[in-house]
């Protein structure tokens, strides 16, 4: 029965989904060194040790509690909702997308009371529908998605925070599809808790959650006057195995951790403002190339678009589907629709971390030209492409990431 499975040989797609993006083949070098023992004197105190140094940098935080979360980013909203949360407790929770509601289900399954402040999918919420919504309540939370990738939607954070000043409250942050690709200062901020996931800007495989923890909100949690709902997510235990205890708590995926360290090392070499104006000029490029082909961004705001990940409405007579088998089946690159109330109306398109490139974007608005004019839309020979080309020529082949 096993002769007629064949050896393991996944497609080289190029991946420019809003996660996860492509694998740098120094990531996939150190996930095939040896494997260790997770109580390993080695592991414990050198590689883990090591992650905590590097992601802290990356986080731009001095938190005793920052490590990286067995698990999505799904699990990065369990453990940033069910930890602060108990009985008795109120929460806002900023709803403009799929993933900020996740947020706030996750949220509405612990016994506090939660309030949805929500927005259309496309714009953000807006910090004074947050401030009203809080006005004479006792708020011990408030959560917020930084970029929304199922609209491409960047929330205003320093905006969340004054208002959780005025409430008394926690700000908690959603940054899976933003951290190491967009600015994100959690100290500077005061970002009361922060999680993200490694298969996005990072470029790491997907599988951890990296987080960290103020200690604000980690004497919040210890006091906690209940357990935590979740065992596997409860940080209080998770704390005592990244601090210096180590006390086991569960058996961590080794070589992602390898891959995750390596992709943290690769962040820090290129320094965070560089890697920041690398996928800035990456999207300006992009957007222009969009434009050029006459398509409109999703997000009409400029100052509510993330860099890392851009939706694009699809326009009239073009069959969404087909342009992404073709994209897929002709020239190996693999982009995102929509969903929920936006399927077959946009296309996502993420261009973060390794994928984040100028060969890329002009790859794929090549590509997506010939595509679309085989389906009978018309665009002038080459616009996407030129108006790309214009903007990296604008920007100078010394700007950090124009040759990349």
């Amino acid at each position: 029965m096993t002769d007629a499975i064949g050896e393991l040989l996944p497609p080289d797609r190029l991946m420019l989904t809003p996660g996860p993006s492509s694998v740098h083949p120094r990531i996939y070098r150190a996930m095939s060194t040896t494997m260790v023992g997770h109580l390993d004197p080695w592991f414990l105190n050198m590689m883990m040790n090591e992650v905590q140094v590097l992601l802290r940098q990356v986080f731009r935080t001095e938190n005793r509690t920052t490590f990286p979360i067995s698990s999505s980013g799904s699990g990065g909203i369990e453990a940033s909702m069910l930890n602060p949360l108990e009985e008795g407790d109120e929460a806002l929770i900023c709803v403009n997308g799929a993933f900020s509601q996740r947020m706030a289900e996750i949220a509405e399954r612990t016994p506090a009371k939660v309030t949805r402040v929500t927005a259309p999918y496309g714009r953000a919420v807006d910090p004074d529908d947050l401030r009203r919504a809080g006005k004479g309540k006792k708020i011990k939370v408030i959560g917020a998605t930084h970029g929304e990738s199922s609209t491409s939607v960047a929330s205003p954070l320093d905006e969340y925070r004054k208002v959780a000043d005025e409430l008394g409250a926690l700000l908690v942050v959603d940054c899976v599809s933003t951290l190491a690709g967009m600015p994100i200062q959690v100290d500077k901020q005061r970002i009361d808790i922060c999680f993200s996931g490694s298969q996005k800007a990072l470029s790491a495989p997907p599988g951890l959650s990296p987080i960290t923890v103020s200690a604000k909100a980690e004497e919040v949690i210890r006091n906690r006057k209940t357990k935590v709902q979740s065992w596997y997510f409860d940080l209080t235990t998770t704390m005592n195995y990244w601090g210096k205890e180590r006390t086991y708590h569960h058996t961590p995926a080794i070589p992602l951790l390898y891959g995750f360290r390596e992709a943290l090392r690769m962040v820090v070499e290129e320094g965070l403002e560089a890697r920041w104006e690398r996928h800035r000029l990456n999207q300006r490029a992009f957007l222009a190339g969009v434009e050029g082909l006459g398509l409109k961004p999703f997000v009409e705001n400029p100052a509510d678009r993330m860099i890392t990940v851009t939706a694009i409405h699809v326009p009239e007579k073009v069959d969404p589907k087909r342009v992404q088998d073709q994209l897929l089946g002709e020239f190996n690159i693999e982009i995102a629709g929509g969903f929920g109330p936006l399927k077959g109306k946009i296309w996502r398109v993420g261009l973060m971390g390794h994928t984040s490139q100028r060969r890329n974007v002009l790859l794929l608005l090549g590509a997506l030209e010939n595509v679309l004019v085989s389906q009978g839309y018309r665009a002038a020979n080459g616009a996407g492409v030129a108006g790309a080309i214009r903007v990296y020529s604008e920007a100078g082949a010394g700007v950090v990431g124009a040759a990349r």
